[in-house]
């Protein structure tokens, strides 16, 4: 079951860690490239800044986002800023978030998210943690997908995993860490079974496409090629 409530004291605590780290960059480090292809750490900061007022948004019954330009086009502009600007939209942002997810409400509700897909509001607080532990990796910076919660990176692993069950481009897939858990996933085309294992962080990296898999160890035929998220 989610716990809502669990899931807010955790993103606060992944915001905690997200904000130390992001204080000891200057405005030339914000500028450099990410691990994101394209994206400066600027750009995952604003990013994340403006995640937050979009879940907000879905908590309050409106569109997460205007549309996309607008979505992609408020990152541009967000990624430039100095240091004590993106610090600051950070902080009320991730306030703003916490504030709207501590609310009174029926968590029990469906609610829409970018796309059109629908999830409960109760994994609204995790969905936040996933963007900010992730994004925290991808600013590369000193926190490695090795340094995630490990409840964190097997609700990852999970969630992931469900994602792309059924995917019409995916195999069927058993995805097997060396703790003993498997979880299957795929099978929408023609091919495996496949089994991949490894550790969960290596596992996790390539079912969210930040790392390429060659740690892994695959039985059954080649390692799935997974759609971006």
């Amino acid at each position: 079951m989610i716990d809502h409530a669990h899931d807010l004291d955790a993103v606060r605590e992944a915001t905690d860690r997200l904000l130390s780290a992001t204080e000891k960059l200057d405005d030339v480090a914000l500028a450099e490239p990410s691990r994101l292809p394209r994206w400066s750490r600027g750009h995952v900061v604003a990013h994340l800044c403006r995640n937050a007022d979009a879940l907000v948004n879905v908590l309050q019954g409106r569109p997460m986002y205007a549309d996309s330009e607008t979505r992609d086009r408020d990152i541009e502009r967000g990624a430039p800023r100095p240091k004590a600007e993106q610090l600051a939209d950070l902080v009320g942002s991730a306030a703003r978030f916490v504030d709207a997810a501590s609310a009174p409400a029926d968590w029990s509700r469906t609610v829409t998210m970018r796309n059109g897909v629908a999830d409960s509001a109760s994994r609204i607080p995790f969905r936040r943690r996933v963007e900010v532990e992730l994004h925290h990796v991808d600013l590369g910076i000193g926190y490695e997908l090795e340094d995630l919660p490990d409840e964190f990176v097997t609700r990852e692993i999970d969630f992931l995993a469900e994602r792309f069950d059924g995917h019409p481009d995916v195999v069927s897939t058993r995805v097997a860490d060396d703790k003993g858990r498997i979880r299957t996933t795929g099978g929408g085309t023609e091919g495996g079974p496949v089994t991949v294992r490894g550790t969960a962080p290596e596992l996790l990296g390539w079912l969210s496409g930040r790392r390429d898999g060659s740690a892994l160890t695959v039985e059954g035929g080649p390692l799935p090629v997974l759609p971006p998220l």
